[in-house]
């Protein structure tokens, strides 16, 4: 078995591998996802695209140095009517986005990447639909006034594992894929390859 590395600072993402027996070491990978994101959207790549190259290039600057590492590098995107929204970067920021959210549709995409040997093993893009309630402006003031800046490094601004949970009348797909983690999957691959029992 060989070590495994996550290549993420996600709080979350760690606490779900640790909580399912996935020994796991976070080490996030330094890369400037605006400029990727950027130069990706330039060249009309699409959501799912976009998610997973960010997911193989965090894999690939840990996987440099920690070749005989299997690395998990891992990005989520928030699709809404064709565009791919980023995290806020303020609350006024927060307010616009789940403003143009409520009562609509929209997807979250989250990609992995494993590495190991510096070479890519396998990818996966999970997709979950989250249909918005349509929210008062006295609830949505509320909800930031009691969670931001809590929410500040959620792409869409909320997190359904907390309070964001109440924003939503339908989730369609899996749990763990909206917390940024298709964990099953992960979990499934680890395990057919013998990094962990299974």
């Amino acid at each position: 078995m060989s070590q495994i590395i996550l290549a993420s600072g996600s709080e979350i993402r760690k606490t779900l591998l640790a909580n399912a027996g996935v020994p796991v070491t976070a080490l996030p990978a330094r890369i400037d996802e605006a400029a990727i994101k950027a130069a990706l959207l330039a060249e009309d790549a699409t959501p799912r695209d976009i998610a997973d190259a960010l997911a193989e290039f965090k894999a690939r600057k840990i996987s440099e140095k920690h070749w005989d590492a299997v690395v998990i590098g891992c990005d989520q995107v928030l699709e809404f009517q064709g565009q791919v929204l980023s995290k806020p970067a303020s609350r006024d920021e927060a307010a616009d986005q789940l403003r143009a959210l409520r009562g609509k549709q929209h997807k979250l995409l989250s990609a992995v990447v494993i590495y190991a040997g510096r070479e890519p093993l396998w990818r996966y893009v999970g997709q979950v639909r989250l249909l918005m309630r349509d929210i008062s402006d006295a609830f949505l003031e509320g909800y930031l006034e009691r969670n931001w800046p809590g929410i500040d490094d959620s792409v869409g601004g909320y997190k359904l594992e907390e309070e964001g949970a109440r924003l939503f009348s339908r989730v369609e797909g899996d749990y763990f894929t909206v917390l940024g983690l298709p964990l099953l999957e992960v979990i499934g691959f680890l395990t057919q390859r013998e990094e962990i029992e299974g």
